[in-house]
């Protein structure tokens, strides 16, 4: 006698197996448990102990870590993300939007293919971990996952390291899933589309046409573009994209770079200097949207919206309109369920 979790010739011992499924698994940099001392302490040690972020010897890098940077930094980082975070449900906005656009692609894939499909989301750094969420989906029933970083531009930093987390999840398990990985889809006609229809809902709201809009992207340092890291060629193919579906010309919108951290140099312009230039040079009515983010998050809700709009209005701004991230916007959400069929095809 059978029963539907076993295989038809297995014994009456044989483990019982769940039905196969297929897996998506959405993943996104990362987010602190909380905003206190230890907390950001943890998540920052392990965002810059990894190799793919900071890149230099390892005992050069973590006294100065361990020692110094960690003793002095969460404080300051807590103070960042306490005001962008979500009192409500006490978690970031990166963690919030993330589940909602989570939830979002799971409705369109019970849409298309009914219980067939389990759909989850990992944080390369916190939680949800990738190793409990691909450990969670395997004990579902799941054997084989679409991986898709919500990066559209890739990196080393960011697309490299989420998929380094997941073949080493890999490595410890003895019956491990499929793996297919989502490409970069800094090119993706849906996403300059949606990337530029947010662009003219934000300023269809402004009573006054912006001087300039600019692209602000995460930087990395400039040897990562001489070593081959092809991120500083995407954003600028992103931009020059969403400048041909906008219509415009090239004074009307610029790439930049923010985030910069340590000693040396990255790639330019700086956003943080770029709009005080701009401002100081007359340019007084500016926009700033952030292409390489999916969701918004401590770097585009703080250091954009706050810190950088400063440097703005200090050197004489006058508007400055910050055009969040495209998030769990139902055009953005199509665009990540169209990739994913394309990338689940074959499986499904």
């Amino acid at each position: 006698m059978t029963t539907p979790d076993k295989p038809i010739h297995a014994g009456a011992d044989h483990p019982s197996i769940k039905p196969a499924k297929t897996g998506v698994l959405i993943a996104n940099l990362g987010t602190p448990d909380a905003t206190d001392y230890w907390s950001m302490r943890r998540y920052l040690s392990q965002f810059l102990s990894d190799r793919r972020v900071i890149d230099y010897p390892r005992w050069k890098w973590q006294p100065i870590l361990q020692m110094i940077i960690l003793t002095l930094r969460p404080s300051k980082s807590g103070a960042a993300y306490r005001s962008i975070w979500n009192t409500e449900k006490n978690e970031s906005p990166l963690l919030t939007v993330t589940r909602a656009q989570c939830e979002k692609i799971a409705l369109e894939m019970a849409k298309a293919y009914g219980d067939n499909v389990i759909v989850d989301f990992c944080m390369r750094y916190g939680n949800p971990s990738t190793e409990s969420v691909i450990r969670k989906m395997k004990d579902q029933g799941v054997d084989r996952i679409v991986f898709f970083p919500l990066y559209p531009q890739y990196s080393a930093p960011t697309t490299a390291t989420a998929n380094d987390e997941v073949f080493r999840t890999l490595m410890q398990m003895n019956w491990q899933p499929y793996i297919r990985t989502v490409p970069a889809y800094y090119d993706h006609p849906g996403y300059i589309t949606a990337l530029a229809n947010s662009v003219r809902t934000a300023y269809a709201e402004l009573g006054k046409k912006p001087d300039i809009l600019l692209t602000s992207y995460h930087g990395v340092p400039l040897r990562y573009l001489t070593e081959g890291d092809p991120y500083h060629c995407q954003c600028q193919k992103t931009t020059r994209l969403l400048k041909q579906e906008l219509g415009w010309d090239d004074t009307e919108i610029k790439v930049t770079f923010q985030s910069k951290f340590g000693p040396e140099q990255w790639i330019e312009p700086y956003t943080v200097e770029e709009v005080a230039r701009l401002a100081k040079a007359g340019q007084t009515n500016i926009a700033v949207i952030a292409p390489a983010f999916s969701s918004d998050c401590v770097e585009t809700l703080e250091e954009i919206n706050e810190e950088i709009k400063d440097s703005f209005m200090d050197a004489g701004g006058v508007n400055f309109t910050y055009i969040p991230c495209l998030n769990d916007n139902d055009e953005h959400i199509d665009l990540l369920v169209n990739i994913l069929k394309t990338e689940m095809s074959g499986w499904i």
